[in-house]
């Protein structure tokens, strides 16, 4: 085998072609033989596209799965907290517009982050500078919003942890 098809053909490529393959399957709904062909079309795509360098960055399973956890945690809770405002004949809301810094100006992470909060009823992501890397959210309660900021900001952590990118590696630490 010549080394750039070893390089292509790695576990970790192969790995990450059949979740991107499940991913796409399931949001055709359905595993067929047309998802199947169309999803490895579209992920040996991706992942040749996107190759990058070799140990410039990976997966980090764990922190990852906690970054899932968390937000599927974050949409339950607030699905019932804005499931409790409408069936409420009282409003409680405080809406307001907020400013999140985020340690980061990977534009990849951004986008997860952006994804993961605009995705949870009750907030909204209304503006994004990837320069600075900070954040613009629509909240419905301003009182929590320092809860929110920090909440962001694990989030953002989680997401650095989780897709190591050198952007947001912090010094020293290195890609391992």
């Amino acid at each position: 085998m010549t080394a750039r098809l070893r390089l292509l053909v790695t576990v970790r490529r192969l790995l990450t072609i059949a979740a991107l393959v499940a991913a796409w399957c399931a949001l055709w709904g359905s595993v067929s033989v047309a998802n199947v062909a169309s999803g490895l079309t579209v992920a040996i795509g991706a992942v040749v596209v996107a190759g990058g360098q070799p140990g410039a960055g990976h997966l980090r399973l764990v922190p990852l799965l906690h970054f899932v956890w968390l937000v599927a945690v974050d949409l339950v809770r607030s699905t019932f907290k804005v499931a409790w405002e409408i069936l409420t004949p009282t409003d409680y809301t405080d809406e307001a517009i907020i400013a999140v810094d985020t340690e980061t100006d990977a534009r990849s992470h951004l986008l997860l982050l952006v994804v993961a909060i605009t995705v949870t009823p009750g907030t909204a992501v209304v503006d994004t500078d990837p320069d600075t890397g900070r954040l613009y959210l629509h909240v419905l309660h301003a009182e929590d919003a320092d809860e929110i900021v920090a909440h962001v900001k694990r989030l953002a952590a989680l997401g650095c942890r989780a897709l190591p990118v050198s952007e947001c590696i912090p010094a020293g630490e290195g890609v391992s």
